[in-house]
């Protein structure tokens, strides 16, 4: 009876592992919600959070927003990687395409990098689930915006990236989108907008959204401290802002 009730169990054991392997096997690939084909592109629109006025106040300016893949190359780390290129012109589409810098995307087996300013993010990581959360700044310095001198909210390194849903449809500003994941990153504000003007205040949104067969198709990125400068001076804020959503791509 004792080994006819280790052979069950032993079963019962392996019956749960195979289970668990196909499972993970059947999840989706990274790459399919990153495809990385040299001539691949994407226009986005773009709203870009500016201050003016010596930080005084904030205003959005608009654009067109092209990421156009532009070759393999390897990284200074050895590995395969996607040189991208980016291209700015006015919100209406009109006047030629401007350069606007490059970036580099590095897929590997488990997780997906974004190289860009110096500054390397994981983007994706598998397995593709809802839940599943992984340290996605883990590469950045303790200050990676030294410029900006923030504050409030204490570095970036301990943000904790997350599938926060899977959604077969989804809409933003008249544009659809199937097959979508979303990936949270940090959400967090403290007197933003500012109700209380002698109070420090701000705001951390960090969201982004990929559609199978095409990539990232909404991006949200805001990092905004206001200070309410108790010596005298002008209130002011520091930091940026971007929100992006894809209007085009081939």
């Amino acid at each position: 009876m004792r080994y006819r009730l280790a052979f069950i169990t032993l079963l019962a054991f392996s019956l749960f592992s195979c289970s668990e392997k196909t499972e993970e096997f059947e999840t989706e690939l990274l790459s399919d919600y990153l495809p990385l084909q040299p001539g691949k592109y994407i226009t986005y629109r773009l709203d870009s959070l500016a201050l003016t006025d010596f930080g005084k106040s904030l205003e959005v300016h608009s654009y067109q927003l092209k990421h156009v893949v532009d070759s393999e190359i390897t990284d200074n780390l050895g590995r395969p990687s996607y040189r991208i290129y980016r291209y700015l012109r006015n919100a209406d589409g009109s006047g030629e395409w401007a350069n606007n810098g490059s970036y580099f995307i590095t897929p590997l087996q488990t997780q997906i990098e974004v190289i860009e300013d110096n500054l390397r993010f994981i983007k994706l990581k598998a397995p593709l689930r809802e839940g599943n959360s992984w340290k996605g700044n883990n590469y950045l310095h303790l200050d990676p915006y030294p410029a900006n001198k923030f504050t409030l909210f204490g570095y970036m390194k301990n943000w904790e990236y997350n599938y926060d849903s899977f959604s077969s449809s989804f809409d933003y500003n008249g544009e659809q989108y199937a097959d979508v994941w979303t990936v949270e990153e940090e959400n967090y504000g403290e007197n933003y907008p500012v109700t209380e003007p002698a109070r420090p205040g701000g705001q951390i949104r960090a969201v982004e959204k990929y559609a199978k067969n095409i990539g990232l198709i909404y991006r949200e990125y805001t990092i905004v401290e206001y200070e309410p400068n108790t010596t005298g001076a002008d209130p002011y804020y520091r930091g940026f802002g971007i929100t992006m959503w894809m209007i085009d791509h081939n």
